[in-house]
């Protein structure tokens, strides 16, 4: 008797696992399109999430390293009786007296309204204050003029104004000609606007204010002369303590009366707030992709069943359940991985297109980038076991039968 040795089965090299799944999705495209699609939608989503926040996150350090987040700003609060409480006159001066103090500036809230036209009602305010201010405050905010010149030496004893870039918009004045320039009325007199100033984010205050002089708002607008907020470039590294001794400074009799802020702390904190909503989309992506890998798993199941003499064939040809567990769990995998880098690439090109109509630089995470598409190639393995094993079991009779 004769004893005959069956050779061992041929081991599948790593390409060839990769063409036996990508042959699946080649005989079926349109299956494997919309079977990816969700992946893709899943994957998108989540680097769009992580992206987007964090271009904006670039854009607003950015931001600030540009402004400056030395910047503090001192205003009267409330007296002990609840009334308004005011500064003393000399509160700028006393801010400048601070050793780590560079400049200090002030503004003083004047009652009057800023209009186009006196044939608006005087209480239509649109939204907009008038403060007296001197030529010192644009280079302690750190601000530009859009178009125009800022109040200077020569003309701040004059009825001129600057606007700020909402309040422009507002009152319908974009351009200043030097040959007729626009006027606007403030209280009951007429004023030329020599300026408008450049979008200021750390004063928001000022881009919706008309600035005059302070004498002439004195003279003209009855206005008491007391600042109303005082604005300190202080050095970096004192801005801490700065912010600390500045209310004592500023109005030693009553120094519970003054309110200190750090206008960066609101960007920053306003920041947090949209990191919340990222969490948010970061979740309903994370359930797009859920609905993806069910997807994937659904067409693998279907396509173990059309296939079944496929397998037959395979398996009656001396192929092991672990050639064909890997041929499908390859497919699946190659499938959610497909779709990953396709969602990788939509994520970029909606990051690139939103960063751009922001003015902010694209920021793609590396992490997000590697991890969409590993992500992705995962749930197509977990995704992808069930049919994989399902397939292998087939027994090669019962698959040709």
């Amino acid at each position: 008797m004769t004893l005959v040795t069956l050779p061992e089965p041929a081991r599948l090299k790593p390409p060839d696992v990769v063409a036996l799944g990508a042959h699946g999705m080649r005989t079926r495209p349109v299956r494997a399109v919309l079977s990816a699609l969700g992946i893709a939608i899943g994957v998108a989503a989540m680097v769009a999430v992580l992206a987007i926040p964090a271009s904006g996150a670039q854009a607003l350090h950015d931001r600030l390293a540009a402004l400056g987040p030395n910047l503090l700003t001192a205003g009267p609060g409330q007296t002990l009786f609840g009334d308004n409480a005011t500064l003393p006159d000399d509160a700028v001066a006393m801010a400048r007296r601070i050793g780590p103090v560079r400049a200090a500036a002030g503004t003083g809230t004047t009652s009057v309204s800023v209009r186009r036209s006196d044939k608006i009602a005087a209480d239509e305010t649109s939204g907009l204050a008038v403060y007296a201010a001197r030529p010192d405050l644009l280079g302690v905010l750190g601000g530009k003029v859009r178009t125009g010149a800022f109040l200077a030496t020569g003309n701040q004893d004059y009825p001129v104004t600057v606007l700020g870039s909402q309040a422009a918009a507002r009152l319908g004045v974009d351009h200043i000609d030097p040959a007729r320039p626009p006027q606007v009325l403030i209280g009951t007199q007429w004023f030329t606007v020599v300026g408008i100033l450049a979008p200021m984010p750390l004063a928001p205050e000022i881009e919706r204010s008309a600035l005059v002089g302070w004498d002439v708002a004195k003279r003209l607008l009855e206005f008491d002369g007391h600042p109303s907020t005082v604005y300190v470039r202080a050095e970096e590294s004192q801005v801490d303590g700065v912010r600390t001794v500045l209310a004592a400074t500023l109005n030693p009799q009553a120094p519970n009366e003054v309110q200190v802020r750090r206008p960066s702390d609101a960007l920053a904190a306003q920041k947090l707030t949209d990191t919340t909503y990222s969490a948010l989309f970061l979740g309903l992506g994370g359930v797009a992709l859920l609905v993806g890998g069910v997807g994937v798993a659904n067409t693998m199941v279907i396509s173990v069943l059309e296939r079944r003499r496929e397998i037959g064939l395979r398996r009656a040809l001396g192929a092991t359940k672990r050639q064909i567990r890997g041929q499908f769990l390859a497919e699946s995998v190659l499938l959610s991985g497909l779709g990953g880098l396709a969602g990788v690439l939509a994520g970029v090109l909606v990051t690139a297109g939103y960063a751009l109509s922001q003015g902010w630089p694209a920021v793609l995470p590396t992490g997000a980038l590697a991890g969409g598409v590993g992500v992705a190639a995962l749930v197509g393995a977990v995704a992808g076991a069930y049919p994989a094993v399902r397939a292998a079991r087939l027994a090669p009779t019962r698959a040709l039968a």
